[in-house]
């Protein structure tokens, strides 16, 4: 299965929702006409968000930290991509993460794909980055380059793909590139970017590192149901693994925002299982999970 970078997509489906007024933690909260017209309109006036922008919402919405950190970068007025040594504290904090890394930052998705083309990348895995979240990679079959996901299980570094795109909590970028070391030379310098949006980053990666509880959540009756329907599991990441339409996924998007859940815009991305759901919620989110697209669900 391969994915472009995750918050890339599926701008059809999430246009006919209502508007969302706020978002906290892993709640999403609705505005406009419920009655409106080409609206998908959930019954209720609140989502569980289980797309989390691809993963760039795996620690919810609000982060009370990296709003702290965003507060005070702005107050000192660091908008503007100017040089700063908030990129030198970034690679520290994503070398923790991922040791035995060099570390690119890209402005955007053109520019990321971008340094792969000069790099010489000129094959499948410049247009489609492999999703660990999926399947874990066979030993004799490891891409040169995949995404890379939090709360998986450890890989052993002699096993990750040389080149890896950590999907970050932090929807603003840059994007990452984390190539082997030794492998950054043949990559074009990082672009420059806001130190407003390279601290807050920095922030949220410190968070990730320290949000051990949040890759296991203990959902008795969503691990129950995920056993029985078509979904499999691997972690937080949940796949749906019969084969789906478009248009047969639209229709399962609908039947999730029905009731209360608000899946993935496009089906080649990973359900993100939040945390903190309430019994009701697990309840309902387990009735969902065990309905075959297609299949009505019970009344």
């Amino acid at each position: 299965m391969t994915e472009t970078y995750p918050s890339f997509g599926g701008g059809e489906l999430l246009r006919q929702m209502p508007p969302v007024l706020r978002a906290r933690g892993f709640r999403l909260y609705l505005g406009g006409n419920p009655g409106a017209d080409r609206k998908l309109c959930p019954k209720s006036k609140r989502l569980v968000d289980l797309w989390q922008c691809g993963g760039e919402a795996v620690l919810g919405h609000t982060p009370s930290q990296v709003l702290r950190e965003l507060k005070n970068t702005a107050e000192r007025g660091l908008f503007a991509p100017f040089p700063h040594p908030q990129e030198r504290r970034l690679a520290k904090a994503l070398s923790v993460l991922l040791p035995g890394r060099a570390f690119r930052f890209y402005v955007d998705e053109f520019s990321l794909r971008n340094a792969l083309l000069k790099a010489g990348y000129r094959n499948e895995a410049v247009n489609a980055f492999p999703d660990p979240a999926f399947a874990p990679f066979p030993p004799s079959d490891i891409p040169v380059l995949s995404l890379w996901r939090p709360f998986l299980r450890e890989t052993p570094p002699e096993k990750t793909p040389p080149l890896l795109v950590p999907v970050l909590p932090l929807p603003l970028g840059p994007r990452v590139l984390a190539p082997e070391s030794g492998l950054e030379s043949v990559f074009p310098p990082s672009n420059l970017s806001p130190p407003l949006i390279l601290a807050a980053l920095t922030r949220s990666i410190y968070d990730l590192i320290a949000a051990r509880n949040r890759g296991r959540p203990h959902y008795k009756r969503i691990t129950e149901s995920i056993s029985r329907g078509a979904w499999r599991r691997r972690g937080i990441y949940c796949i749906y693994t019969e084969n789906l339409t478009d248009e047969s996924y639209a229709l399962l998007f609908r039947r999730f925002l029905e009731g209360g859940f608000l899946l993935p815009p496009v089906r080649d991305q990973p359900l993100i299982l939040p945390s903190g759901l309430s019994a009701g919620e697990e309840a309902q989110l387990a009735k969902l999970l065990a309905v075959r697209a297609g299949i009505e669900s019970e009344r």
